[in-house]
């Protein structure tokens, strides 16, 4: 078994029991429901990975696991209403069965309870914890209304879509690990690079679902494929093939983007790879996640203690699900 999957099983264990009451049912069971429909608790882990970096795990960096993954799910919750997504992992969303008023309040509530858990932690730096989870949890929300704004926007540049998936993904992958790395024991030097680590490889983590959902395969990826191209949404891929597709092509894909039928994702997917889109999106998660490495080996630890995470950025950036 590996690393990750060891500190999968022993974060499960600490997580699996009910989160919240049982009044009123009507509220609190759908949570319940779409907090068992795990997905691979990637943040959670991370968490304990920054721990494990520079110390033994502590009980503190469970609470904060937990808190992460509830705040993370609580993003999922309300971000599938916004992007009005009928599937998550697989399974319908939340406001999909249950309505967007209890989507909205289940959410809320889901990010209360993560403040309930970081309440639970007793090491001396809670305040820089709580700072720097409060500054995460700003950072998303921003991520999300700038992700929405692009969607009304004719133009968005690769360099304006970095920032964005920056503050929506990267920051709280690279804080999941920070977090952990306050609870070890980490210097300031080390948390800086292990966050440098998660934010290098929380972009080349988007490229991967990015290029997924235009390529990837429906039966693994647990979400409509092509979903973006058919909602005309801003990606890596969209964006770089706006800004490369030329002649003919160029005005394939805009008369393609026009479109609102079964035909639209078959017809944008021809020019993605028509345009080289595919094997760009490989190259440019390459380099993110060689920028990741790059910190990974400034860090002032053993080698062999950071193999676990050498071993998550390449299952991470690998993954066809």
């Amino acid at each position: 078994m590996s690393g990750i999957e060891t500190l999968q099983q022993s974060f499960e264990a600490y997580f699996n029991h009910r989160h919240f009451p049982t009044f009123p049912a009507t509220l609190y069971d759908p949570l319940e429901e779409f907090l068992s429909n795990s997905g691979k608790r990637i943040r959670p882990v991370l968490c304990l990975m920054g721990n494990e970096l520079f110390d033994e795990i502590h009980q503190d960096a469970y609470h904060l696991a937990a808190a992460v993954e509830l705040f993370h799910n609580f993003t999922l919750v309300h971000d599938d209403i916004m992007d009005k997504a009928p599937l998550r992992r697989g399974k319908p969303t939340v406001h999909s069965v249950h309505g967007e008023p209890t989507a909205l309040l289940g959410g809320d509530v889901m990010m209360v309870v993560s403040y309930d858990y970081i309440n639970k932690i007793q090491s001396p730096h809670i305040k820089k914890i709580l700072h720097l989870f409060n500054k995460t949890a700003k950072e998303v929300c921003e991520g999300q209304q700038l992700d929405m704004d692009f969607e009304k926007r004719d133009h968005v540049s690769l360099e304006e879509y970095l920032t964005m998936i920056q503050l929506k993904t990267s920051v709280l992958l690279a804080s999941s690990l920070q977090l952990g790395s306050i609870i070890g024991g980490a210097s300031d030097f080390n948390q800086q690079h292990i966050y440098e680590f998660g934010r290098n490889l929380g972009i080349a983590f988007q490229i991967q679902d990015d290029y997924l959902d235009a390529f990837g395969d429906p039966t693994k990826f647990g979400k409509q494929v092509g979903g973006d191209i058919q909602s005309n949404k801003k990606t890596f891929l969209m964006i770089h093939a706006l800004e490369t597709a030329e002649g003919e092509m160029a005005t394939k894909l805009k008369e393609s983007l026009l479109q609102n039928d079964v035909n639209k994702v078959e017809a944008v997917l021809a020019i993605y790879k028509a345009c080289g889109i595919d094997k760009w999106a490989n190259e440019l998660k390459a380099e993110y996640l060689n920028k990741a490495m790059g910190h990974l080996e400034e860090m002032a630890v053993t080698k062999n203690r950071k193999e676990s995470l050498i071993e998550l950025a390449h299952y991470l950036i690998s993954r066809d699900k």
